[in-house]
């Protein structure tokens, strides 16, 4: 009944339409799904034609920001949290509702250089947003329109429309296999496409949450390393934009919790949440104790500290590198909140080699904690031997 998700990718790569199913128990519907920069003028024709919904135009919040795309309302009350914003049409278009017009209006959001002074509003075509976590986070068609468009190696544009009967009303599934059958189509649900995401993702949304601190409000996100098991934090405050301030603090429980005065780690993160808390932006919270050694062996290289090693010949006596930690993973949490350019508060060159290797252009900004009696040796060590930019 159903087809793999990649043979429906190909499809899709090909300019085809295919049909995405989501639960019986949400909307319980199907809807023509096509990638804004594959399909031509027919496509479109043949939603209007063959799936007689709306036709809609999933987008990132990245590319409605490019575009001045603002939500339609300002309090969202639809019971599936769909998100429309203003309707638009491209200055180049007549009246915009032909369907090679609204097919140039699709795919001028695929453009990189777009601007609002590129539409006209109100239009005929109907940007969606899409949520920064696509499926794994929002089961929904919009979410799953962008994914798609990513898996097919295109901008995360997609286009969609709900297939209704004959009769006018809404196409279920056995109407929808009979469809399929019918069209020729590829026919895949929401439901496979999750958990294609999630095998193929190196790191897994699995919740959101708000969370209320003493530096303010932030939206909290929760990954999971597929690879590893290992639960990673991204704390976001205000609306996140490309060039967003981010602050990648490793895990260090002796300064973050009981405010060692044997690193700076402590001061480091308290400074990064007055910073992001002031102007928007992201920490996130990575589980690299000990850099990477985990806290047991960071507590045995104290030890040898204390018998004069220092910071990085105490980890290389225990078999350690100096610094094992990779930035793999918080490089795509920073591509799942929908970052491609960030401005990174750190003094380490490893970090922003580490996230360009993944990317993401980075623009740095000093992060520099003022040293004190129990850490200035261990500071001068993470100059000299590791390059930190103190």
């Amino acid at each position: 009944m159903f087809d793999t998700i990649e043979s429906a990718v190909e499809d899709l790569k090909q300019g085809k339409l295919i049909i995405v199913v989501d639960d019986e128990n949400r909307e319980n519907e199907g809807d023509l799904v096509g990638i804004a920069e594959y399909i031509s003028a027919r496509e479109v024709n043949f939603m209007a034609t063959h799936g007689r919904g709306l036709i809609c135009t999933p987008v990132t919040a990245e590319i409605a920001e490019r575009a001045g795309l603002n939500q339609m309302v300002n309090n969202n009350s639809d019971p599936h949290g769909t998100a429309f914003t203003t309707s638009i049409d491209h200055v180049s278009t007549t009246t915009g509702i032909s369907a090679h017009e609204r097919h140039a209006t699709m795919q001028a959001l695929t453009a990189k250089d777009i601007g609002p002074e590129d539409f006209n509003a109100p239009g005929h075509v109907f940007p969606l947003l899409s949520r920064k976590g696509g499926v794994i986070e929002r089961m929904g068609h919009t979410e799953a329109a962008t994914d798609l468009a990513r898996l097919a190696g295109a901008a995360p544009v997609g286009v969609i429309c709900e297939i209704m009967n004959d009769d006018g009303t809404m196409a279920r599934l056995d109407d929808l296999v009979d469809y399929k059958q019918v069209h020729g189509l590829k026919m895949i649900t929401i439901e496979d496409l999750k958990d294609h995401m999630k095998k193929h993702s190196g790191v897994t949304l699995e919740s959101t949450i708000q969370l209320p601190t003493d530096y303010g409000r932030f939206k909290m996100y929760g990954f999971v390393d597929n690879d590893t098991g290992k639960e990673h934090l991204a704390l976001v405050h205000g609306e996140l934009k490309q060039n967003a301030i981010v602050r990648i603090h490793s895990e260090c429980l002796t300064g973050d919790v009981f405010h060692s005065q044997r690193c700076d780690c402590g001061e480091q993160l308290d400074r990064a949440m007055h910073i992001i808390n002031e102007q928007g932006g992201v920490i996130l919270y990575m589980r690299q104790e000990g850099r990477g050694i985990g806290l047991m062996n960071k507590l045995k290289a104290y030890e040898l500290i204390e018998q004069g090693y220092d910071t990085v010949s105490a980890n290389e006596h225990l078999g350690f590198d100096a610094d094992l930690r990779k930035y793999d993973v918080a490089a795509e949490m920073l591509h799942q909140l929908g970052l491609s350019e960030v401005t990174l508060l750190s003094n380490n060159p490893r970090k922003i080699k580490g996230l360009e290797e993944e990317g993401i252009k980075v623009n740095r900004q000093s992060h520099i904690i003022k040293a004190n009696v129990s850490n200035k040796d261990y500071l001068k060590t993470k100059k000299d031997k590791l390059g930190h930019m103190l």
